[in-house]
C-alpha cells in the first residue's frame, strides 16, 4: 500500500534469516561418477594450469616426505603423508577456481585463481587450522593405542586387536574430517559464506547421502593412493582432477543462492 501524501513511509523490514545449514540435494547412486566425468572434463579444458597445480602438488609432497626421510622417523613420515590429505583440500583452492571460471563461460588464469584465493584465505586459515587440530587429536590417539593396546609376539589375536581399536579410532576423526571437507571449501570459493557455516552445510549434506558419499569417499581414497603409488608423479594428474570433481559435488548437492558470489 502507498502512503498518504504526509505520512512517513514504513522503515523497511528485516532481512530474512538465512538458514544455518545450506539447503542439500538427495543425490543419485551415480552421482559421484559423474563428478569424475565432468571433472575430467574441466582437466581437459585447462590442461595448463590444471598441471602447474599438480605440479605444485608433487613438489611439496616430495619434499615433506624427503625432510621426514632425512630425519629417519618412519613414524613422521606416516604423519605427514595422513597429513597431506588434509593440506591437499587447501591447495585445491586454485583449482575450485578454475572450474568456477570454466562454468561461468571465462577463460580461467592464474591471476584469476590467486585473486580468489586472497580473498577466502581468512575462512581457508580457519580451515587449515581446524584440521591441524583434529590431526593432532588424531596423532594423539595413535599413541594412546600404541600405549595401552600391546601386540604379543606369537599372538595373532592381539595384533588383531590392535588393528581393529586403532582402525575404529582413526575413522573417527576420518569420518568427521571428510563430513566438514567434501563440499565446504568449493563453497567458500564461491560464495561469500563463512567457514562454520560452509563445514555444517557439508556434514549435513554427506550425512543426508550416506550411501552415495561413502562411495564418493572410496574413489577418492583410491585414486589417491594410486598417485602415491606412481611416486607421487599421478598427484598431478590426479588431484587437480579430483578437485575439479569435488566442485561440480558442491554445485550439484548444495544450493548457496542465498548467499553473495564472491566476484
Amino acid at each position: 500500500m502507498v502512503p498518504a501524501q504526509g505520512e512517513p513511509s514504513p522503515a523497511p523490514g528485516p532481512e530474512p534469516e538465512r538458514p544455518f545449514a545450506v539447503p542439500c540435494a538427495t543425490l543419485d547412486a551415480g552421482a559421484p561418477w559423474r563428478w569424475l566425468r565432468l571433472g575430467w572434463a574441466d582437466f581437459r579444458r585447462a590442461p595448463g594450469l590444471s598441471l602447474l597445480f599438480g605440479a605444485v602438488i608433487v613438489c611439496v609432497s616430495l619434499a615433506v616426505s624427503a625432510l621426514a626421510w632425512a630425519l629417519g622417523r618412519f613414524a613422521l613420515l606416516a604423519a605427514l603423508l595422513s597429513g597431506f590429505v588434509f593440506v591437499a583440500p587447501l591447495i585445491a583452492v586454485g583449482l575450485y577456481c578454475v572450474s568456477r571460471a570454466l562454468e561461468a563461460g571465462r577463460t580461467p588464469t592464474l591471476r584469476d585463481s590467486f585473486v580468489l584465493a586472497r580473498r577466502m584465505a581468512g575462512q581457508a586459515g580457519v580451515f587449515a587450522l581446524v584440521q591441524l587440530v583434529v590431526l593432532m587429536l588424531w596423532s594423539r590417539a595413535g599413541m594412546m593405542v600404541n600405549a595401552f593396546v600391546a601386540v604379543e609376539d606369537g599372538r595373532w589375536v592381539t595384533l588383531l586387536e590392535f588393528l581393529l581399536i586403532g582402525s575404529a579410532a582413526g575413522s573417527v576423526f576420518a569420518i568427521f574430517t571428510f563430513a566438514t571437507a567434501a563440499f565446504s571449501l568449493p563453497m567458500i570459493a564461491d560464495r561469500d559464506v563463512d567457514m562454520v557455516t560452509a563445514g555444517v552445510s557439508s556434514a549435513n549434506a554427506v550425512l543426508r547421502n550416506k550411501a552415495v558419499m561413502v562411495l564418493w569417499a572410496g574413489l577418492i581414497a583410491v585414486l589417491t593412493a594410486v598417485g602415491f603409488l606412481t611416486a607421487y608423479l599421478g598427484l598431478a594428474v590426479i588431484m587437480p582432477w579430483l578437485a575439479y570433481s569435488a566442485w561440480h559435488a558442491y554445485r550439484e548437492t548444495l544450493d548457496a543462492s542465498s548467499w553473495p558470489r564472491l566476484d
